[in-house]
Order: structure tokens, then C-alpha cells, then sequence
């Protein structure tokens, strides 16, 4: 698949939903709970229910049996209380339990013939819910069209609404700030390639378009999450992010590879088995970006979201994992090199700076992938934003350290190169192509 048309699959994913503002369409759909969504309520939370197109087949229910279909709000501590009450037999319907919070039950429909319904629900309790249907009449299968709306009102203006979940809502203050912190950078990282431009090479340009691209990437997240956090809907930033998110995820991992490598200053090409890391690694990302746009836009609840989800983790972890084979082969290169070609001196200070960039490279995917899940997992619903500035900063300082590392300058161990490596680089790139 070329490159315009993953983009295009992308965008057209990323067109299919509304942010915040859920649709939903059930057809004969006879499970006894459907979820929905979570949010994080505060004081003043609301929930909008629109239902449209509703129909029931099956046995016609009397209107008392109807209380057992509707949607209701539970939070994870009650939802497990729910179960332990069905096991011991004490309720036998979800819409039974005194732990949930009945928000619109099917008995208060005006006839069996009503098509279509507006409710708006008040929250005052704070906590993170998630909104259910449940159907526990057996033979009765619903369809309809569903539009949820949560939000909560700030304080101080009952008048305006906080689409946000309440451990989201500084998000786009926090991802501003990051992407201004990305631009100084990348100002800072143009003043030093213009005063050492010397000895700048082509890797160096790559080092700034990853760092553009990062800061593009989070001021459109900003703007995306800012969007939301008013109206609810996206209206296009989305698209934006995910470009650049798809971008930015192509460079960075490339960038690791080449500077594993030593691309552009240690050797001005790239052997067979590095340039296969490059491609597969890259349609890798291409398929990771698609699943994460899938993964952000159906909710935690749509029907081929847990799908995507593993997708996303396996190709994520393959790519983690594929982008340390080049550093690991030049550790071994260069090891075998101060033991036989007698420069040891300068072999082992690029074979250190390699371990120092090895050890680096690990800790940031286990910190991005492990640590910041397990903070998101074990974090209150009211603190959630802390994961994502865990995860920024891990993220910053890696870019930091890595421009620190291989920043352009004579004297740094990384671009010491003699007229015999120069002659042995020559010689290997010549066997390259004559095994070709």
C-alpha cells in the first residue's frame, strides 16, 4: 500500500466518529448489557441521552417488564458489587441493584410505538462512570440509534460545558506547554547546527525535523483536546494530530535505527540488514497509527476495539524491540574491533557511548509503555492527566539526552573517524554492492 493511500485510510477512519459526542447504532441487538462509555463526572456532571429509530422485537412485554431494559451508570466498585449480588442470587436484572444509578428505563417509554426519546440526567456524586444498557428480558431484541453526550458544568458558569473528562480536562494547558518546550528546542538545536555547522551532518537535520514534528504534533493535540473540551467533537483537529502523529512516529523510530547505526557520520550508507529493520519497521507504524486512530475514535466500547488494541500493543512491542538490533550489532561491531585493529582507545569510547545509548533507548520504551500504563491503571480517574505528563517528560528527556549525545562537534568520541575507517567503510560498502 503506497503512502497516500494509508493516509487517506487514516483520515477516513478518523471521519467515521465525533469525539466526546458518542453515535451509536444498535440493530436487533439482544445482549443483556451493552457499555457504552466512561466518563469522569464531577459535581455537576450531566448526561444528554437522544434515542432515535427505537424498536423492540420479540414477545411484546407489558410495561412493568420494561423496567428491566434501559441504561443506567455504574462505577467500577459497584459494577463488582453488581456481580457479587447476581451470584448470590439477590438480583437477578442490573437494573435490580441499588449500586447503580438508573438513568432511563424502557417502563417510562409513553407506548411500545414510541420510535424516539430525550432525557437528560443530573450527576452530583464525582466519580468515573461508564454508561450501560442492559436488557434483561431474553427474547427481546432492541435496535436503535443512540447519541450520549457527558460533560460537566464549570464552576462558577452553570452555562458552560466541560466535554472533558474531569482527569483530562488540564490536558490541553499540558500539551501546549510541551509543544512550546518542543519549539525552543528545535530554535535551540537550529542555533547549534548554524555555529557548528562545521561539523554537521545529515543526521543532525533529521535530529530537528524529529523535534518539529514532535512540537507540531502536540500543538495540534492541544488544539484537538481544546476542541473537544468545548464543543465535544474534533471538527477536523483530529485529522491533524494523526497526521502528525503518523509522522512523528515514522521519524523517531527511524531515527533511532540510523543513529544504531551510525548512518551519516560513522558510515555514509546503510548495510542490507539495517536497511531491512528500516522496512519493516515503517509499515509497522504505518499499521500502528491506523489501530491507534481506531483505538482513539470508537471508545473503549466499540466492537472492534479490543481488536485494534492488540494489534496496536504487538506492533508496538515488535517495533521496540526491532529498533535495538542495530545498536546491539554495532556494540558487537566495534567490540570486535578494539580487540583486533588496534585502536582500542577509540573504540571503546564510541563502544561506552553506544551501551550509555543502549541502556537509554530501553529505559524510555519500558517507562513510555510499561510504567506510564501501570500509572494510568492505578491513578484516580481525577489524576489521570498525571500518565500523560509522566510520559511527556520521559519522552522529552530522551529527545535531551539524545541531541546532548550526538550533538555536532569535533571532538566527540561518536564522529571520531581515521583515513583506515574511512578506507574500511569503502571497502565494505564495495562488497555490499558487489554481493548485490
Amino acid at each position: 500500500m503506497s503512502l497516500p493511500l494509508v493516509v487517506l485510510s487514516v483520515l477516513s477512519v478518523a471521519s467515521l466518529v465525533a469525539a466526546e459526542i458518542r453515535f451509536t447504532e444498535i440493530r436487533s441487538d439482544g445482549r443483556p448489557i451493552i457499555p457504552f462509555d466512561e466518563f469522569g463526572f464531577t459535581h455537576r456532571g450531566r448526561l444528554e441521552l437522544n434515542v432515535t429509530k427505537l424498536s423492540l422485537s420479540g414477545p411484546t412485554p407489558d410495561s412493568s417488564a420494561l423496567s428491566k431494559v434501559g441504561f443506567f451508570l455504574s462505577t467500577r466498585d459497584a459494577w463488582v458489587h453488581v456481580l457479587q449480588q447476581i451470584e448470590d442470587g439477590e438480583i437477578n436484572c442490573v437494573l435490580g441493584s441499588d449500586a447503580v444509578q438508573k438513568v432511563y428505563t424502557f417502563d417510562r417509554l409513553h407506548s411500545l410505538t414510541t420510535t424516539e426519546f430525550n432525557f437528560v440526567y443530573t450527576e452530583i456524586d464525582a466519580d468515573q462512570y461508564t454508561l450501560v444498557f442492559a436488557n434483561c428480558l431474553p427474547q427481546l431484541k432492541v435496535s436503535m440509534n443512540v447519541r450520549s453526550a457527558m460533560y460537566n458544568l464549570e464552576d462558577g458558569n452553570f452555562n458552560r460545558r466541560d466535554y472533558l473528562s474531569a482527569g483530562k480536562t488540564v490536558l490541553p494547558r499540558v500539551f501546549f506547554l510541551f509543544s512550546i518546550i518542543y519549539f525552543v528546542l528545535a530554535v535551540v538545536w537550529i542555533n547549534v547546527l548554524y555555529k557548528k555547522r562545521l561539523t554537521v551532518h545529515t543526521i543532525h537535520f533529521f535530529m530537528l525535523a524529529v523535534v518539529l514534528l514532535k512540537a507540531l504534533n502536540l500543538l495540534c493535540e492541544a488544539e484537538d483536546k481544546s476542541y473537544i473540551k468545548r464543543t465535544g467533537s474534533a471538527h477536523g483537529w483530529d485529522i491533524l494530530f494523526y497526521i502528525f502523529s503518523f509522522l512523528k512516529g515514522i521519524t523517531l523510530f527511524s531515527l533511532i535505527v540510523l543513529i544504531g547505526t551510525g548512518w551519516s557520520f560513522l558510515k555514509p550508507y546503510l548495510q542490507d540488514k539495517e536497511k531491512k529493520v528500516l522496512i519493516i519497521v515503517i509499515p509497522l507504524q504505518v499499521v500502528a497509527n491506523i489501530a491507534q486512530v481506531v483505538i482513539d475514535e470508537t471508545g473503549p466500547f466499540g466492537h472492534e476495539w479490543v481488536r485494534w488494541k492488540q494489534v496496536f500493543l504487538l506492533v508496538d512491542v515488535i517495533c521496540c524491540c526491532a529498533v535495538l538490533f542495530p545498536i546491539v550489532w554495532s556494540i558487537k561491531n566495534m567490540r570486535e574491533a578494539a580487540r583486533t585493529d588496534g585502536k582500542a582507545a577509540v573504540n571503546l569510547m564510541k563502544l561506552t557511548l553506544f551501551r550509555h545509548y543502549y541502556i537509554v533507548v530501553i529505559c524510555y520504551i519500558y517507562f513510555t509503555r510499561v510504567v506510564v500504563y501501570a500509572l494510568e491503571t492505578i491513578t484516580s480517574y481525577k489524576y489521570l492527566w498525571t500518565s500523560v505528563v509522566a510520559g511527556e517528560l520521559a519522552t522529552l528527556a530522551f529527545y535531551l539526552f539524545t541531541g546532548y549525545r550526538f550533538k555536532p562537534e569535533a571532538h566527540n568520541p561518536y564522529f571520531v573517524i581515521d583515513e583506515d575507517e574511512d578506507a574500511a567503510t569503502e571497502q565494505l560498502k564495495l562488497e555490499d554492492e558487489f554481493d548485490l
